[in-house]
């Protein structure tokens, strides 16, 4: 692979700009492909000029000038033989003025608006030509780009590299023949210079052959370097354990409810992962509410035991610290030891903890991302379970697994349901289960979105709910911007609250509290001595209080689709009936009304999790999982679903059948084939 310093042409300013679109070599710039492209392959006469296209017009300058009113501007007139166009520039150099002097025969390139002296075009391209100065022969690309890296220098750059590089086949023709798909050289040069007769939608929609070439390779690549990262986890040698004889039946005997068949299957997949010599990393999928919690402590107790420890981390304190008290409730009568381990502790009570860590005396250690810091020893982990794993970087993930040895095996929880398309691809490298089934007894949600318009009927309908005997949680909304401005609104609303209902007892909750503070709060919420909890989105994650029945959401239209799923989810959890009322501000965007409808339609997280990937794309739904995943530049995971699931088809294949072409195409498309997932 040619790197850039080897190709005398290029520049050291010109490399060092490359750089910064992560161009590294002539194969990246082969890759670096257009976001659009302009027909300037033809020139069209003033007179068959049409309002809102863009059109390439060639002319002599016949007048020019600078004015200052309304606003400093530069506005010159373009004649040809059929008449005039106006040129307006708002912002400029003293070398356009220049370029653009009276007598000056330009070509200029844009979009034609209607102006105060008939059609003009503002800010278009511009080039000077004579006599010899051809028209274009193929569609002009338009690059990605970054500040002191202009168009022009791109496409020479890019034509050098067409002319030099390496654009042979890495793998197989059978491959792409079964799709009927054009060669990787024809494909970059029908992108980099597309013929004027191809269909310029289809272009810009990346649905020709030639996108779709490049959008397989690229998503094959990715599945080859998911599933050798798979294959090279299970050359690791993890503690076997073999499956539960006493602890799991103790406490399946104990439970005043009976697992559900989701719940059972699933339990089976991870007992039987324990029992390899290789690190399970199986990621549990389920709904708001579906007993995932249960199921991780059924893996914990076969761990515990075989004679190994287990962690349990959540990401925030109010969730870890119901993670330890519905363990505590589960296991005491087990006579399991559990450590508590945050960063609030006080020292007292965190050396406590951590030397019972140390000595193996506490079995489960359950807390925050205290848990991974260095002063934590375990004596012998064996078994790392992570909830709500998308909140942990993949280096938080890594440096807890970090502390068994041999590795332990790895247990990653989500309620946000990872859509099917996400799964094949980005989580292609883990072992999915899904728990798809509620417990019986629970009590469908009913999702309202109201106007705030009509604020007055909801406040009533939160009062007689609590005279009820219910409570209800009020969400304030999120304010992304300011996180004072978040907790001032917060406070606002508590003090509103509290003078509305001066019968109910009122609670409230947010990010800036001390964690005790918060606990304390929670705990009152959840014996049922505060009626009404306002709350920020620090509930959105695990509160389980079954009596609450009403959750108000205020301004539902800033919060995205899976966030207001996981606020929903905190009411419905007992046998009444509840409600989600989503409260929105008048003049909704289209995204907006689009997110509503979706969940005011759908009670299902797997709906709205697809929903939510056609609104928002990978990017958003991944987090913090994007640092180590080959992130996809070309492909689509909606557009090209059909192409994924080839690839997916024929990754084990080709590992199987041509493990050197797989290098080389890893080579090309990952740029280094180390470039893997790494948690």
């Amino acid at each position: 692979m040619t790197q850039l310093s080897q190709i005398k042409a290029f520049s050291k300013p010109l490399i060092a700009n490359l750089a910064k679109l992560g161009i590294a070599s002539s194969q990246g710039l082969l890759l670096h492909l257009p976001l659009r492209y302009i027909d300037e392959t033809h020139v069209t006469a003033v007179r068959d000029l049409h309002m809102g296209e863009s059109a390439q017009v060639e002319g002599e300058i016949v007048h020019a000038e600078v004015t200052y009113k309304p606003r400093k501007a530069l506005i010159a007139r373009l004649e040809d033989a059929s008449g005039q166009l106006t040129l307006r520039f708002l912002h400029f150099y003293p070398s356009q003025i220049n370029a653009l002097k009276v007598g000056a025969k330009v070509r200029v390139y844009g979009e034609v608006r209607n102006g105060f002296f008939g059609y003009e075009m503002v800010h278009p391209t511009c080039k000077a030509v004579g006599e010899k100065s051809e028209v274009a022969e193929t569609l002009t690309p338009v690059y990605p780009t970054v500040a002191g890296l202009g168009q022009a220098s791109l496409r020479k750059a890019i034509r050098i590299a067409l002319q030099q590089a390496d654009m042979h086949e890495t793998l197989p023709g059978q491959v792409y023949a079964y799709l009927d798909l054009p060669s990787f050289k024809a494909s970059l040069i029908a992108l980099h210079h597309p013929s004027p007769d191809v269909n310029l939608r289809a272009l810009d929609n990346k649905t020709t052959v030639h996108w779709r070439r490049l959008a397989f390779d690229e998503l094959l690549a990715q599945q080859l370097s998911m599933r050798k990262h798979y294959a090279r986890r299970r050359s690791v040698s993890a503690p076997q354990f073999k499956p539960s004889k006493q602890l799991v039946s103790a406490l399946l005997k104990s439970l005043p409810f009976a697992l559900t068949s989701a719940q059972q299957k699933v339990a089976l997949e991870i007992e039987r992962d324990l029992t390899q010599a290789h690190p399970m990393q199986r990621l549990l999928q389920g709904d708001v509410g579906s007993g995932k919690t249960i199921v991780a402590c059924m893996a914990a107790l076969q761990c515990m035991e075989n004679g190994w420890q287990v962690a349990l981390m959540a990401p925030t304190e109010i969730l870890a610290e119901q993670h330890y008290r519905k363990m505590l409730s589960w296991l005491m009568p087990l006579n399991i030891k559990i450590a508590w381990l945050t960063g609030s502790q006080n020292k007292k009570d965190r050396e406590a903890a951590l030397q019972s860590i140390a000595s193996g005396e506490a079995r489960l250690v359950v807390g925050t991302h205290a848990l991974f810091q260095e002063a934590v020893r375990f004596k012998n982990l064996g078994l790392a379970v992570i909830d709500e794993q998308h909140r942990f970087g993949v280096h938080q993930r890594l440096a807890l697994r970090q502390k068994g040895q041999p590795e332990p095996h790895q247990l990653m929880m989500s309620a946000t349901p990872i859509p099917r398309t996400l799964s094949m691809s980005y989580y292609a490298d883990l072992d999915v289960s899904v728990i798809d089934e509620l417990p019986p007894g629970r009590s469908p949600i009913v999702t309202k979105i109201v106007s705030d318009a009509r604020r007055d009927e909801i406040l009533q309908r939160v009062r007689e709910a609590c005279l009820q005997g219910n409570q209800a949680y009020w969400v304030c909304p999120l304010i992304e911007e300011s996180e004072a401005l978040q907790l001032a609104t917060a406070n606002d609303t508590y003090t509103l609250m509290q003078d509305e209902f001066p019968e109910l007892k009122v609670g409230l909750v947010h990010g800036r509290m001390k964690p005790s503070e918060k606990q304390a709060v929670m705990a009152e919420f959840s014996a049922g001595h505060l009626q009404l909890l306002v709350a920020t989105t620090v509930i959105e994650v695990g509160v389980d209080v079954p009596n609450a029945s009403l959750m108000v959401i205020e301004h539902a239209e800033r919060m995205g689709l899976s966030q207001l799923h996981q606020l929903r989810g905190r009411v419905g959890r007992g046998s009444a009936k509840s409600t989600c009322i989503l409260l929105y501000q008048n003049k909704l965007s289209d995204t907006a009304r689009a997110r509503l409808k979706v969940i005011y339609e759908s009670n299902d997280g797997f709906v709205i999790a697809q929903a939510d990937l056609q609104i928002r794309g990978p990017g958003e739904l991944l987090g913090v999982r994007q640092s180590g995943v080959p992130m996809l530049k070309i492909a689509d995971l909606e557009r090209d679903v059909d192409l994924l699931e080839a690839a997916k088809t024929m990754a084990d294949v080709l590992l199987k059948n041509y493990p050197t072409e797989v290098e080389q195409h890893l080579e090309r498309w990952m740029s280094s084939a180390g470039e893997l997932v790494k948690v």
